[in-house]
């Protein structure tokens, strides 16, 4: 598998490099997309966080308040859970005297 890196300088840091990945076995890139959709997350992410996990960098340090996300949309209605909490917003008048 070659390799080629370009990177981006901004004020003299560079900010971001591009990579070319040549070679990439059909298993490999089939395995790689197939991930990427269960995690749903694009190739490029799931690729970038691989290279952040090899190079022992923490990949969530850019990254913030995406720890729900995987719950998002599996929200289940619970008579139970609705009555305990319409219980705790019951107001006790006795308190607001």
């Amino acid at each position: 598998m070659a390799i080629k890196a370009r990177g981006r300088l901004t004020d003299r840091k560079r900010t971001a490099v591009q990579y070319t990945v040549r070679d990439v076995p059909s298993a490999v890139d089939a395995a790689l997309r197939r991930k990427a959709k269960l995690q749903g997350k694009s190739l490029n992410r799931l690729v970038c966080d691989a290279l952040a996990r090899e190079a022992d960098l923490d990949v969530q340090e850019e990254r913030r308040h995406h720890d729900l996300d995987r719950l998002a949309g599996l929200w289940e209605p619970d008579p139970a859970f609705d009555a305990a909490i319409a219980a705790q917003d019951a107001i006790d008048e006795t308190l607001w005297r």
